[in-house]
């Protein structure tokens, strides 16, 4: 399953039944857990954790050392959870002394060309675009979709559930179950379609539905929405989650 033409350092820990492909590079201080899929090309640096059940398509990068000149060599990593597709020309750097350590959940797609920068932290079953680039200390909670060409700026924060546009730009937070588009990116809905296939109940969307007309349409500054929508909408997870989001968001939410 290891081609003789890889090049493994003697120190790597690789897993049971793992596939690598011809010109692999896999660097000392890595560890690759059971039945990942490695292709051609690939490049799986100092550093890396990789859990089971991945696939790495040619030309990846993986615990790449920062594009951050804060950057002095300290010890860090970039953690790769299970069952992840990422495609070609993908790049993962790892942490710097911020947070030490860049993370990919599970269950994720990685297009082509995305980039994830140093600290970032992305959860769960999301879906992320062609040559989308993530800055450093971004997270993406669980189950986003982020469309192709998509630029974050560092330290944003993307809500779980959300649908964004295609060849979007933002600098701010985008709060959870909601579609984002537009130039400049806007609220524009919520992500209907994506909770139904989901298994949120109507009731469940409605009650969503009705605290983002609060949030976005009554006029209310932030904080007033916030308290209308936790003494008007009936209390649920899924709006305790919209309310504590919106609330600790240090940059605030898109517009």
């Amino acid at each position: 399953m290891i081609s003789p033409l890889a090049y493994i350092h003697p120190e790597a820990k690789i897993g049971e039944n793992v596939e690598i492909a011809p010109f692999v590079y896999i660097d000392r201080n890595v560890v690759i857990g059971d039945n990942n899929k490695i292709m051609a090309n690939a490049n799986i640096l100092y550093g890396s954790r990789i859990g089971n059940e991945n696939t790495i398509f040619p030309g990846a990068v993986i615990g790449a050392i920062p594009q951050d000149l804060k950057f002095k060599g300290e010890e860090s990593t970039a953690e790769i959870g299970d069952n992840n597709l990422i495609r070609e020309n993908v790049t993962i750097n790892r942490g710097t002394a911020a947070k030490g350590r860049t993370i990919v959940g599970n269950n994720n797609l990685l297009m082509e060309g995305v980039h994830v920068a140093h600290d970032a932290l992305i959860g769960n079953g999301c879906i992320i675009g062609n040559s989308t680039k993530m800055a450093g200390e971004i997270v993406i909670d669980d189950n986003a979709i982020i469309s192709a060409n998509v630029l974050m700026h560092q330290f944003c924060r993307v809500g779980g559930y959300v649908m964004i546009q295609g060849g979007c730009r933002f600098s701010k937070d985008i709060p959870p179950y909601i579609i984002a588009g537009r130039e400049p990116i806007a609220y524009s809905g919520i992500n209907i379609i994506g909770l139904r296939r989901r298994g949120f109940s109507n009731e469940v969307i409605e009650n969503i539905h009705n605290a983002y007309r609060i949030i976005y349409q009554s006029g209310l500054n932030t904080s007033d929405a916030l308290a209308k929508v936790e003494s008007e909408i009936p209390a649920s997870p899924e709006i305790e989650y919209i309310v504590d989001f919106i609330r600790n968001s240090d940059r605030g939410i898109i517009r």
